[in-house]
């Protein structure tokens, strides 16, 4: 009985944490888009954008450009 509620208590765990990244990446969003529409069209005369745009805007910037850092073994 308890490898049954140990398995459900981990599927739990995963459904949640998938839950919790998908809302932090939706709240990601808008910061993106509020700070695009308020400079993009009044610079470069571009359309708004929706928060679905801005997400897909940071998953791209996100995925595209990644910060790296490599360790240095001179001294």
């Amino acid at each position: 009985m308890t490898n049954k509620s140990t398995i459900a208590v981990g599927i739990l765990a995963v459904i949640g944490g998938i839950a919790l990244l998908s809302g932090a990446s939706v709240l990601w969003a808008f910061p993106i888009m509020w700070c695009w529409n308020y400079t993009i069209p009044y610079l470069f005369g571009l359309k708004t954008i929706t928060w679905s745009h801005a997400w897909c805007l940071a998953f791209l910037s996100g995925t595209l450009i990644k910060a790296t850092t490599t360790a240095s073994t001179k001294k």
